[in-house]
């Protein structure tokens, strides 16, 4: 029942546009679900994350669950991808791929551009989460759902083009070289 009054006071986070301001802020986000959530859901929202620990860990939801194991597969299909890309290998265990995440990846990876790579990945993403949306809005991974799907869009709006493509390139040449520079 407490979940129905959270997200009765959530505004949708469907169709808004880079330029529109973002109508809620992850802080407002977690007061919010300190109100109205039991300890338990609360302290889960608190280690929700988009980037899951390496080895899968059970946190309890399914849909935490789902998600973690999809930006794991993700990622070490990048990892694979930009390993072929420079020659080298990569060891991605026992991981399977789905079609549509080897075309993500690929045309990712095959992307001159970083800020536009990551806008690929993160239409990917948020493709990937929306099959995991649950049919019931007022459920406790609902809230799971909104708050990843929240985490996902302010990660994309953080990005500044020029700082980004200086760092990229910077990262780039130096891994070329063999240079051990920091990133900008």
């Amino acid at each position: 029942m407490a979940e129905y009054y959270l997200v009765s006071q959530l505004p949708s986070l469907d169709g808004i546009s880079e330029n529109t301001p973002m109508p809620i802020t992850e802080e407002r986000f977690l007061e919010l679900c300190d109100r109205f959530l039991g300890e338990k859901t609360r302290n889960e929202m608190r280690k929700l994350t988009l980037v899951p620990p390496i080895l899968p860990e059970k946190t309890g939801s399914k849909l935490i669950d789902a998600f973690n194991e999809g930006e794991r597969n993700l990622r070490l299909a990048l990892g694979k991808a930009r390993a072929e890309k420079m020659k080298k290998s990569f060891d991605t265990g026992n991981a399977f791929f789905s079609v549509e995440l080897t075309r993500a990846v690929s045309t990712a990876v095959e992307s001159e551009s970083p800020m536009e790579a990551e806008k690929l990945l993160f239409d990917y993403r948020l493709s990937f989460l929306e099959t995991l949306r649950p049919m019931d809005t007022f459920s406790e991974d609902y809230v799971f759902y909104y708050g990843l799907k929240l985490k996902l869009i302010l990660r994309i709006r953080r990005f500044e083009t020029e700082l980004g493509e200086a760092a990229y390139r910077n990262i780039y040449n130096s891994v070329l070289n063999g240079d051990r520079l920091e990133a900008m």
